[in-house]
């Protein structure tokens, strides 16, 4: 009995001593371990409202999930800091640390921004084209026009593929050229030259002015990205006449900008979470765009009394024609050149196995809901 009750005791007072230890660590710990989430302050180039702050968010999430909440990220709309169209510039001053945008958006700076989201079409799709920026040379010449060129503080991933871009709006139908002649038409970018060059009068205005633009007859039709997005805008109720299809802005994605100070100050785990979380998004953004985007098409028709059409062969033959003139411009500058080369080289090769191995979709469509694109 003595030798079991000193086992006993000396087994208690050094479970004691070791619980006493490890309590001391874990309350010590906190102290010599724990760190403070890292609050990035992205900016947007989208009103609160809009469905890219639900896209944007999706990254949002994400990223904070893999970092296992040591990266947080404060989303701000468009005109929170900067405006819709100075988020690059707000990013490279460090007065906002991220930004949530497209390229084309900085367009202002040099045209080849345009290429990185809204440029000639040589047959290449969204897709096509995000998968030039990631596996062909795009991302290397992002990097050199960013900063060898323009010499900004940013680190820029790409992310959505778009479907392609609607027409727009228009009061009354439009069949051909001549029916677009001098309407006043917002745009943005490189689209905004091809307009032009088709006769159009283009401005180029941030999304949340659109419908007030429209509204006081500063401008007669517009384009912004998706049915989503036109309808959260109130497009239904200044135009009637939606124009699906077209070559103006077939091949754009998100652009998500970090200050490079920023960006280089973290641990390489959180940098991999940033950069690679972009393509995680892509996923979950094109899946949340292709059932809102169509839903709210059905809704624009449905609730609102929109009437849907395809932009015309015409006007479609005559925008490629348009950048058949546009394209020879553009080449004069050297690096736009190369980058218009490598994107040509790309297409013709990627897109003859895309086109030679898709079945045509149309046909089983019809087949199985007869007389529904007969719009």
């Amino acid at each position: 009995m003595t030798d079991k009750t000193y086992s006993r005791r000396k087994f208690l007072g050094r479970a004691t001593t070791a619980a006493g230890a490890a309590a001391a660590g874990t309350l010590a710990a906190p102290a010599v371990l724990a760190q403070a989430p890292v609050t990035i302050k992205m900016q947007s180039s989208w009103p609160s409202s809009d469905i890219w702050m639900d896209f944007a968010r999706q990254y949002i999430e994400r990223v904070e999930r893999m970092s296992g909440g040591r990266l947080q990220i404060d989303l701000l709309p468009a005109g929170a800091v900067v405006g819709a169209f100075q988020v690059l510039d707000g990013v490279h001053d460090g007065v906002i640390d991220a930004a949530h945008t497209v390229p084309v958006y900085w367009y202002g700076k040099h045209k080849a921004a345009s290429l990185f989201g809204t440029g000639p079409v040589f047959g290449g799709s969204a897709t096509t084209m995000l998968a030039w920026f990631h596996q062909g040379e795009g991302k290397e010449f992002y990097r050199e026009l960013t900063q060898d060129i323009l010499g900004l503080n940013v680190y820029g991933f790409y992310g959505f593929p778009m479907p392609a871009q609607p027409f727009g709006w228009f009061k009354e139908p439009v069949q051909s050229v001549e029916d677009i002649q001098g309407l006043k038409y917002r745009t943005v970018g490189l689209a905004a030259d091809l307009l032009q060059q088709m006769g159009m009068a283009v401005s180029q205005l941030p999304g949340g002015e659109i419908v007030p633009a429209m509204e006081r007859g500063v401008i007669d039709a517009f384009e912004f990205n998706n049915p989503s997005s036109d309808l959260r805008f109130g497009s239904q109720d200044v135009a009637k006449n939606y124009i699906l299809s077209s070559y103006h802005q077939a091949s754009e994605s998100f652009e998500f900008l970090f200050n490079r100070d920023v960006f280089d100050s973290l641990d390489d785990d959180l940098q991999a979470i940033l950069e690679y979380g972009v393509e995680s998004a892509s996923t979950a953004n094109t899946a949340s765009a292709l059932d809102n985007y169509s839903a709210d098409l059905r809704t624009l028709q449905d609730e609102h009394g929109v009437e849907v059409h395809r932009t015309s062969q015409e006007i479609l033959d005559a925008q490629l024609r348009a950048w058949d003139e546009i394209i020879p411009e553009l080449e004069q500058d050297e690096f736009m050149k190369r980058v218009l080369d490598s994107q040509r080289q790309w297409v013709e090769r990627v897109v003859f196995y895309e086109l030679m191995n898709s079945p045509d979709l149309t046909l089983a469509y019809e087949h199985y809901f007869p007389g529904k694109l007969a719009l």
